[in-house]
């Protein structure tokens, strides 16, 4: 004899706190993983600390100078006096309001980043700033 429960009339269904929960995990995932993305463009300097250094996460370009003084405009080497030129097309191809960073090495000379500046502003390029690590 059978009895009828009125379980086998019952239809199955989604239960949605479970994926609520998936749903938020993978959003917090997504966002973490957005925001932990940073563009670097350059070779491996060991960059100088500054206390008041500020994350900037815009496209730009970067000039580097190594410990051994060598310069490179993206990951091309380039003399000082071929800098400028250099940058100018580089920013042509980009958007009118790319900034510039010099991610100089520590053991670099000072006067040669200066002079690389120097050249820059005299070229009419006034968005350079120099690339540091941010104090702990």
């Amino acid at each position: 004899m059978k009895f009828k429960t009125g379980y086998e009339n019952r239809r199955a269904r989604v239960e949605m706190l479970p994926l609520i929960d998936v749903v938020f995990l993978l959003l917090v995932f997504f966002i973490y993983a957005m925001l932990s993305m940073v563009l670097h463009h350059g070779l491996d300097v060991e960059l100088p600390r500054a206390g008041a250094a500020r994350l900037d996460a815009r496209d730009y370009l970067d000039i580097t100078l190594t410990a051994d003084n060598r310069i490179l405009v993206g990951e091309a080497e380039a003399t000082l006096d071929e800098v400028a030129g250099r940058v100018r097309s580089a920013l042509q191809d980009m958007a009118p309001d790319t900034p510039v960073f010099i991610e100089g090495d520590r053991a670099a000379d000072l006067g040669l980043a200066i002079e690389l500046l120097d050249l820059l502003q005299r070229a009419g390029i006034d968005k350079v700033s120099f690339s540091c690590k941010q104090e702990a």
